[in-house]
């Protein structure tokens, strides 16, 4: 009798892995239902565009896929680690060595240059000054900005902020990068830059998870996933990635 051959499996477990999750906001007397009971997962690699009207619970998902908010109840598990349940320390320690973020109203530190201000989450995980001034400048580089690293947010536009904001979150090499409504306030030209960053970006492997209202600029991910009223109502298949260049 022959023995049987071994069957090696090819399946790859996803990067993120979102199991009913739940989040109950109180204000006063009454109680909101933001998420209600959302699974999905995403593979490496993916852009996946979250969206629905205002108010569907697109930014509160995103906070917590980013671990920046607890849920109520439900499971997040990133590359292979449940983020719901590990301690605040560890959970500051993995948001800064695998995840990146990148907010509609940029959150630059004034008085710090475009390098300083994307050095910051370097140093904050330990790398020497000159090695975070190094990773930053080549980061900037990536975005189009090497010729601005020693100026200050008042001296650029919004969507050079909104590429100082991008180099930042990418500068530390991230397993996922968090978008949340990253082109809310530039205009239509600049946004389609901005769009067109995050597709090169997905090119070289990025996984990307963008929140938007926008429907021309969800259409442009591999990936959207539609919200309403805290329930996940659609989840388009992928397609491939095409710049509009």
């Amino acid at each position: 009798m022959t023995k049987a051959k071994k069957r090696v499996s090819t399946q790859v477990s996803p990067l993120i892995a979102v199991c009913s999750l739940t989040k109950t906001f109180h204000v006063g007397d009454a109680e909101v239902r933001a998420l209600r009971g959302v699974s999905f997962t995403v593979r490496e690699g993916e852009f996946v565009a979250i969206t629905g009207r205002s108010g569907s619970g697109k930014s509160t998902l995103l906070y917590q896929l980013g671990a920046l908010d607890h849920p109520t109840s439900g499971e997040v598990i990133i590359d292979g680690v449940d983020i719901t349940r590990i301690s605040g320390k560890r959970r500051t320690a993995f948001r800064l060595d695998k995840l990146g973020y990148v907010f509609q109203d940029y959150a630059l530190l004034p008085e710090l240059t475009a390098t300083e201000n994307v050095m910051v989450p370097l140093m904050m995980q330990g790398v020497s000054t000159d090695g975070a001034r190094r990773k930053s400048a080549e980061a900037l580089q990536r975005v189009g900005l090497g010729d601005r690293l020693l100026n200050r947010p008042s001296q650029l536009s919004g969507g050079q902020q909104q590429r100082v904001a991008i180099a930042r979150a990418i500068a530390h090499e991230p397993k996922i990068l968090f978008a949340d409504e990253p082109t809310a306030n530039l205009d239509s030209e600049t946004s389609e830059t901005i769009l067109d960053l995050f597709i090169e970006l997905n090119r070289f492997g990025q996984t990307i998870l963008m929140v938007t209202h926008e429907k021309e600029y969800a259409s442009i991910t591999g990936r959207v996933i539609m919200l309403a009223d805290g329930e996940m109502v659609s989840d388009k298949s992928p397609k491939r990635v095409q710049s509009r260049v």
